[in-house]
């Protein structure tokens, strides 16, 4: 995604290198995350995003000869379930937030979470 001056929108680099390292399914180096993400983007611009997100505790690294290698510290469902409680924080408006959520989903992902909250609510009462 892209803002109307041609830029890309904060954040986005980072998901699409996250993206990357989730579907390798292994640890990768900045070049081979370079190799998936494409689109021109210099070797330099990759590297600085893979030390953001390692500062950030969201991947992890290990030395390889010269370079390192990256990988997630979650996986994708994980992040986006821990990102979407951390949008909830200690909001006041929680129960509205959730409601408008909840509102917004078409009828299978609703059925789904329906269900998905039936099991957890079983699990808690074991």
């Amino acid at each position: 995604m892209t803002t109307r001056d041609g830029r890309r929108r904060p954040g986005t680099l980072e998901a699409e290198i996250m993206g990357a390292l989730w579907a390798g399914g292994e640890p990768m180096t900045a070049t081979e995350v370079q190799g998936v993400i494409g689109a021109g983007l210099a070797y330099n611009t990759v590297q600085t995003i893979l030390i953001r997100l390692h500062e950030k505790d969201l991947v992890r690294r290990e030395r390889v000869g010269r370079g390192h290698i990256y990988w997630p510290v979650e996986d994708a469902a994980t992040a986006t379930a821990s990102r979407m409680r951390e949008m909830l924080g200690d909001r006041a408006d929680r129960r509205e937030v959730l409601l408008q959520f909840a509102a917004s989903l078409d009828a299978s992902d609703a059925d789904a979470l329906r269900d998905l909250l039936a099991q957890t609510q079983q699990k808690r009462h074991r």
